[in-house]
C-alpha cells in the first residue's frame, strides 16, 4: 500500500511517501518504485555533466514483519558477498581498524558510532547498544532507547558525513519495534543493504533483551525514515533496463530470494566462507 499525502507541484514540493509492506524485499521494491513514480526532479552534489536530474522523495517505509519471506531482493546492489561483508562491518565492526581520518582513510563506521561513540571530554567511548538493551530491560515501554550516529563537531561540513542518523527502539506487546532515520539514502544502490543489515541489528537487540528478561521478545515492525530517498540520474538507464523491466516481466518469486530456501542458504554459506578468507588475507597482508 502506498499513500502520497503530499504531491509534487511544479517540482517545488518534496513528496512525502508512505509505504507499508509485509516483508523486506517487497518493502524495498515498492519504495524504489514509489521514488521513480512520485519523485521530484532535483540536482545532487555528485552529478556529472549531462546527468539527468535525480528523483527524490521523503520516505516513510513500514515493514510489518522484516523477517517474513521473501527477505532478499535479487536486484540488491552487488551480491551475497557484498551483503555479508556489509553485515559484518555494521554488526561486528570487522573494518573499524580502517578508521584513520588523519591518513585520509575512513572517518567512521556505523559499528564504531554505535558500539564506541566517542565524545570530547569523556574518558571512555559509549556503547550505545548496551545502553539500549539496559533501557529496554528496565522499562520495555521506554521512549529513551536509541542510538545516535551524527557527530556535529566532526560531521558538519564533511563531504562524506554519516547518512544514518539514529535508531529508536520500543517494545509493544513483546515485539521489538525499531525506527531508523537516515538523512540521505541511495534508493537503488544502497537502501536494500541498509534495510537488511539494520533489521539484523534489530534481531540482535531482541535476542539480548529476551535473554535478560527471560521471555521471548520477537522482532516487530521496522520503520525506515529517509529524509531524501533518491535515484541518481546516472543510474537511470540501468534502473529502467533492469529493475523496472524485471517488475514487468518477472513474478515476485522470480524477483526475490527466500532465506529459508536450501539453495539460497547454500549461496549465503559460500559467501560467508569467501568473506572469511578475504578477512584473513587482509589481516595477513596488513591492508
Amino acid at each position: 500500500m502506498i499513500v502520497t499525502p503530499v504531491a509534487a507541484r511544479k517540482g517545488m514540493v518534496l513528496p512525502n511517501v508512505q509505504v507499508v509492506s509485509r516483508n523486506l524485499a517487497r518493502g524495498w521494491e515498492e519504495s524504489v518504485k514509489a521514488c521513480w513514480d512520485f519523485g521530484v526532479r532535483i540536482p545532487t552534489q555528485y552529478d556529472k555533466k549531462d546527468d539527468p536530474l535525480s528523483r527524490d522523495i521523503a520516505l516513510n517505509l513500514t515493514v510489518l514483519n522484516p523477517f517474513a519471506e521473501p527477505r532478499i531482493h535479487r536486484d540488491m546492489p552487488g551480491g551475497f558477498e557484498d551483503l555479508e561483508i556489509y553485515r559484518r562491518e555494521v554488526i561486528e565492526g570487522v573494518h573499524d581498524h580502517w578508521i584513520n581520518p588523519d591518513d585520509k582513510k575512513w572517518q567512521y563506521t556505523y559499528h564504531e558510532r554505535i558500539a564506541a561513540y566517542s565524545v570530547p571530554g569523556l574518558p571512555q567511548p559509549i556503547n550505545q547498544l548496551d545502553n539500549v538493551v539496559d533501557e529496554l530491560c528496565e522499562a520495555p515501554h521506554t521512549r529513551r532507547a536509541q542510538c545516535v550516529i551524527w557527530k556535529p563537531w566532526e560531521d558538519a561540513g564533511f563531504e562524506h558525513a554519516a547518512c544514518l542518523q539514529s535508531f529508536w527502539f520500543r517494545i509493544f506487546g513483546d515485539k521489538l519495534v525499531m525506527r531508523c532515520r537516515i538523512r540521505s539514502n541511495d534508493a537503488y544502490k544502497a537502501a536494500f543493504m541498509n534495510m537488511y543489515v539494520f533489521t539484523e541489528l534489530q534481531r540482535i537487540v531482541a535476542e539480548q533483551v529476551s535473554e535478560r528478561l527471560g521471555r521471548l521478545i520477537r522482532v516487530g515492525q521496522y520503520d525506515h525514515i529517509a529524509d531524501s530517498f533518491h535515484i541518481y540520474g546516472s543510474y537511470f538507464d540501468e534502473f529502467t533496463g533492469r529493475f523496472l523491466a524485471a517488475m514487468k516481466k518477472k513474478t515476485v518469486a522470480q524477483r526475490t530470494y527466500r532465506t529459508n530456501d536450501p539453495i539460497t542458504q547454500q549461496i549465503m554459506a559460500e559467501a560467508s566462507v569467501a568473506i572469511d578468507a578475504k578477512l584473513i588475507h587482509e589481516r595477513e597482508a596488513g591492508r
